[in-house]
């Protein structure tokens, strides 16, 4: 057959070479693009690091991408490495590589590969030439106290979230003044920052709490997050009069400044942004007078429930009438602060209580995270309603005004079934009264969800009285009191979809109902042996599955009643609180960790001891084998190996940080740096922001000039998404900084034993359908008919084809690749790719 002249001039026209293709307008779709990331997606947080056998690449797997379980991971895309632009290796199954040619000289990418398809290539990275990054920091300038004591700035905890939308992550860093207060402690301290910086060390904004909001790990928690669903990050905290904001161009300079608004009825009842509501130790006596002066008209007092005049509150004859005159009330005081009080304890000097925050409005403001600006204000619930009174602050021994009214949480919580917007999780209290309320932001304002309170703990005398494990005065959550932690967590406990708030040794609902609150008996040696109680207030929680031969999520916790409590630390089940198992320690046990430290032992390794290291339980198996007497540390936990295994960051004060091994030893010495909080030794941030599914070391420099990150260059055989893409670890992360930092744990068994197909991926597997090849004899050209089919784009010679037919050139070689579309994950054993060599003699 001859070809026919007009079709070989047009040919000619367009020259043919090698695999010329040609579509035609045969029922088709759009031609596809090339495969990207979705806008609200992570980029590939490509990170090169020097070693010494030559520089390690490592780079993330999203859930969006991620396919059926292997016997070391999950599939997914290859990946293709360049090194100054020429491909170096193709990467099959795992996300890291070494590049045993590589220098500081060199610019490395990589991109997502399907046969010979490429996607979407990474930003260009250049190598840690010294093993670690220096983000640099601008620290506020040092200031002095209204007593005259000077103080300078730490970087202190972090969070990390993409607040402009490109993918990248951006990091949130709080400033502690070196006076910085526990709010038991007395004393004036600095004011709090916030600044969000760029990777590159670019200032984006800074929030002034101002000095109505005091510093210390229970006063300021900032819950970075995207809420939304718009793809960029809010940052929700608690604010007073005087928080302000201020936006930094590219130059440095300020562009834009403003500060929080406060409500018009605020502003009518005579409350301003200047206002200072720090009180001195004489402002500390003149609110107490304040309060004497209207005893007889107090609540608790007109219905009977306190004593009707405050000697008979402190055992001593009444000299006085009520309503108390100024003259009284002054009298009472200074007996109040110099005899009553001391007489209580002799760490109670009142004459020197000064520092402290117990008048003025209280908010909660969202703000831009990129610009820093406010977007909303709203009143921070439940307010504190007096100085610690009602909260049992005067009623212990220990007299501590501002303190259990003071102490507050926060966390981020997917309430919905549609997981693209998130709550922002706010509470005060725990040792008595406790409230959490969860908060919407859609765009436009900030709105409370629900409430959960307990109400206060009724008290006969609110000077002598034991409020501690009793029921607050609100039936329906009574017993949440005494049961909070110093820290929170958001987990799905009951596998339907949404999360509960673990709040210590209580659950909330999705919908802020009670879930449950878990009570045990005391034993033999305690308190009061018999008695039903609750577990009680502690110090660490950690919530993932730690049993993977049990269904669910488990609890471990550790707490600090000593003989009132059942347990010093204790492993529950998560959905319903039932106790798996427990040991009564009798003592305040501080510390609690776990991990899974021993490949050699199914399941994850829980341990717990004292403050310090003292007392340890020893190493615990998932089901309470004692594995080892020695007790790891307890301050935080790093997934660092290349194994699943988990490690150890040990080092507070004045101490070099370390990465440990619980077999191999120090795995990282990172010299030059600092933990925070104290004997707490917390990290600035530990989580998996760059490179694969490990975390890095987020710490300060000795000097606060940056924050330097620590990235594992042990090569990993195991492909698995970036844990970031988990939704308990993401709100785990953002929920990092809260009081007393606690690791972030993702909602599926994450360990060397680990069961593959229980990761979570963001995709279906599916098989493309196949192509038909048409070779037509005697014709000058052949076809490709392209299959419709919804899961799979198609490429012919990597470049994007439409549904139906394209005409190719005889003799041509054709190679048709199928890409799955977003939410599809090619099947195992699939075929994706299809090749063809079409003849080129006539017939």
């Amino acid at each position: 057959m001859t070809p026919h002249p007009s079709r070989s001039r047009s040919l000619a026209a367009v020259g043919i070479a090698g695999a010329l293709v040609l579509t035609t307008a045969l029922p088709a779709t759009a031609s596809p693009a090339p495969p990207q990331r979705s806008a609200a997606s992570l980029d590939r947080g490509l990170v090169a690091v020097a070693t010494d056998e030559g520089v390690f690449l490592s780079w993330r797997l999203l859930a969006a991408e991620a396919g059926p379980a292997t016997a070391t991971g999950v599939s997914g895309p290859s990946f293709a490495v360049e090194r100054d632009g020429e491909r170096i290796a193709v990467v099959d199954d795992s996300t890291n590589y070494v590049d045993p040619d590589g220098s500081a000289q060199a610019r490395y990418t990589v991109a997502p590969i399907w046969h010979d398809v490429t996607g979407e290539t990474s930003d260009e990275v250049a190598a840690w030439a010294e093993g670690f990054y220096d983000l640099p920091l601008q620290k506020p300038e040092a200031g002095v106290t209204p007593t005259g004591e000077a103080f300078e700035y730490t970087a202190n905890d972090a969070s990390a979230a993409d607040v402009d939308g490109d993918g990248a992550l951006e990091f949130v860093v709080k400033w502690d003044p070196t006076n910085s207060k526990d709010v038991s402690q007395k004393g004036f301290t600095g004011t709090v920052y916030l600044d969000t910086y760029e990777m590159d060390g670019t200032l984006l904004n800074r929030l002034d709490l101002g000095v109505n909001i005091r510093a210390g790990a229970h006063y300021t928690q900032f819950m970075v997050y995207d809420y939304d669903g718009d793809g960029r990050a809010e940052t929700i905290l608690k604010t007073a009069p005087g928080t302000s904001w201020q936006t930094y161009g590219s130059d440095g300079a300020v562009t834009y400044e403003g500060l929080v608004t406060m409500p018009q009825e605020d502003l009518d009842a005579g409350y301003s942004p200047d206002d200072d509501y720090r009180m001195t130790a004489a402002e500390y006596r003149e609110h107490l007078v304040g309060v004497f002066e209207g005893w007889s008209e107090h609540p608790e007092v007109v219905s009977g429930t306190w004593p009707a005049t405050l000697e008979e509150a402190w055992g001593i004859p009444v000299e006085h009438e009520y309503p108390l005159t100024r003259e009284s009330a002054e009298e009472l005081v200074d007996y109040f602060i110099d005899v009553y009080a001391p007489s209580r304890s002799a760490r109670n000097d009142l004459t020197t209580f000064d520092g402290f925050i117990v008048d003025g409005p209280e908010y909660l403001t969202v703000f831009d995270a990129t610009t820093g600006r406010e977007l909303d204000t709203v009143r921070y619930e439940p307010g504190r309603d007096d100085d610690g009174l009602l909260w049992g602050d005067y009623a212990m021994s220990r007299i501590e005004p501002g303190n259990r009214v003071d102490r507050f949480l926060a966390g981020v919580a997917h309430l919905d079934d549609d997981t693209t917007t998130a709550s922002a999780i706010f509470a005060r209290g725990y040792y008595t009264r406790s409230a959490i309320a969860a908060y919407d932001w859609d765009g436009q304002s900030l709105t409370q969800r629900w409430l959960a309170d307990s109400g206060h703990v009724p008290m006969s005398n609110p000077f002598n009285d034991g409020p501690h494990g009793r029921d607050g005065s609100n039936e329906e959550y009574a017993t949440l009191t005494t049961q909070g932690f110093h820290s929170l967590s958001a987990s799905d406990v009951d596998d339907d979809g949404r999360q509960e708030i673990v709040y210590g040794a209580a659950t909330l609902d999705d919908d802020g109902s009670l879930l449950y609150s878990s009570f045990d008996v005391l034993p033999e040696g305690s308190a009061d042996p018999g008695a039903n109680v609750r577990l009680g207030h502690g110090d660490a929680m950690h919530v993932t599955d730690v049993d993977p031969e049990r269904p669910g999520l488990e609890i471990w916790t550790s707490h600090e009643g000593a003989t009132y409590a059942p347990y010093g630390s204790v492993l529950r089940d998560a959905a319903t609180g039932e106790v798996l198992f427990g040991s009564y320690s009798g003592r305040d046990t501080g510390r609690a960790m776990i991990g899974d430290v021993r490949a050699d032992v199914p399941g994850i390794e829980v341990w717990a001891s004292m403050p310090g290291g003292s007392e340890g339980s020893g190493l615990l198996s998932a089901t309470c084998e004692t594995i080892d007497t020695a007790t790891p540390g307890t301050n935080q936990s790093i997934r660092w190996a290349g194994d699943l295994t988990t490690q150890i960051v040990n080092g507070s004060i004045d101490q070099t940080p370390t990465i440990d091994d619980v077999t191999r030893g120090t795995l990282l010495t990172a010299e030059g740096t600092r933990t925070n909080n104290y004997t707490k030794g917390n990290p600035s941030l530990v989580a998996d922001v760059l490179g694969d599914w490990r975390e890095e070391l987020i710490v300060r420099t000795t000097d606060s000039s940056a924050l330097r990150f620590y990235v594992s260059t042990e090569v990993t055989a195991h492909k698995l998404p970036t844990l970031l893409d988990d939704t308990q670890y993401r709100v785990e992360v953002a929920r990092q900084n809260t009081s007393y930092n606690q690791p972030s744990y993702p909602g599926f068994y994450m360990a060397s034993d680990m069961d593959f197909t229980q990761v979570p991926v963001a995709t279906e597997p599916a098989t493309p359908k196949k192509p038909r090849f048409i070779d037509l004899p005697g014709s000058v050209l052949d076809l490709v008919i392209v299959p419709r089919d919804r899961d799979f784009e198609y490429y012919i010679d990597g470049e994007p084809t439409r549904t139906g037919v394209t005409r190719v050139d005889r003799g041509a070689e054709v190679t048709v690749t199928a890409v799955p579309v977003a939410g599809v994950s090619l099947e195992l054993e699939a075929t994706s790719t299809w090749s063809k060599t079409f003849t080129t003699r006539w017939r």
